[in-house]
């Protein structure tokens, strides 16, 4: 049957190889907040946020000690993993002062088994001080990953979900963190309103053309507490079909370069916030099912001669 791996250059494959061994990401929240929430460029956050959604400690969360011994038992449990990446994952994580920020990373650093940081962040919160932060942590031998979420290269739709930014801002973020060597994975999202799978593969040209080493595709979820969970219950959005995103999915594994990182392939939310689609809560279902259609596809392939 083969494994997804065979198809896509996972994160967990590209870690493995460099490293050696398995590195799994340890979610953190360091209670973080964001421009497009506190009133610096708006409220209330983009239409489909609510982070509680996306991460564990979203609500109350404890000391990063505490999360990281959390998260490591979890991931030893599940995957035997004995290597981790700090992944600051909740909010806008580099929207601090620039000491609050460093004495953050170096708390997650301490840790002897934590090799490096992933740290997720909009593309509109990265001042040069931050990106020569994360550079003096890769030079000191640290696994690096700067996350920037521009979700589309569509001003349109970025504006229609009040992201708060546009395209502009994820390029000159990209481009000032490509200058300094920093690894960037950014994060797409399909289903988006008012886009169709041609609008994200066109967001991943446009990724691929500004030196992306990573990236994370996932479907939009409705999830309570939002104003998309309105606009889905007024018959004004309607998410992807499963179907329909596993060929999206796959589409995006073809159009991309084989060095590229996949981070994330698909995405859930938990299940109490989960309206819609109902799909969403079965990764593996999903996962299995790009992997699936990668092998078809390549199978007519050879059967039809091609390369």
């Amino acid at each position: 049957m083969g494994q997804l791996s065979d198809y896509v250059n996972t994160f967990g494959q590209a870690m493995k190889r460099r490293h050696g061994q398995r590195v799994h990401k340890l979610a953190l929240n360091a209670a973080f907040t964001c421009p497009n929430r506190d009133g610096s460029k708006g409220r209330g956050g983009c239409t489909f946020c609510n982070n509680v959604s996306f991460s564990p400690n979203a609500r109350q969360p404890e000391s990063l000690d505490s999360q990281i011994a959390a998260g490591r038992e979890v991931v030893r449990r599940r995957t035997g993993a004995r290597k981790y990446i700090a992944y600051f994952q909740a909010y806008t994580n580099t929207y601090a002062e620039i000491e609050t920020l460093q004495a953050l990373y170096d708390d997650a650093l301490r840790q002897v088994d934590v090799i490096g940081l992933s740290v997720g962040t909009r593309p509109d919160c990265v001042p040069d001080a931050v990106l020569d932060l994360l550079c003096r942590y890769r030079d000191q031998g640290q696994e690096i990953w700067l996350e920037l979420g521009p979700q589309s290269a569509f001003d349109e739709t970025l504006a229609r979900v009040n992201r708060g930014h546009g395209w502009a801002e994820y390029e000159d973020a990209t481009r000032r963190a490509r200058a300094r060597g920093l690894q960037v994975c950014t994060h797409l999202i399909a289903g988006l309103p008012g886009e169709r799978p041609e609008h994200t593969l066109q967001s991943l040209a446009r990724v691929l053309d500004l030196g992306a080493e990573g990236l994370k595709l996932h479907p939009l979820h409705v999830v309570k507490g939002t104003a998309l969970a309105n606009q889905w219950r007024r018959g004004e959005y309607h998410p992807l079909a499963r179907e329909e995103y596993i060929e999206l999915a796959a589409d995006v594994v073809e159009a991309s370069p084989p060095e590229l990182i996949f981070h994330r392939l698909t995405g859930t939310a938990q299940q109490k916030l989960l309206l819609a689609p109902d799909w969403c809560s079965a990764k593996w279902s999903v996962l299995n099912g790009i992997g699936q259609t990668l092998r078809e596809r390549q199978q007519a392939r050879r059967c039809a001669g091609w390369s």
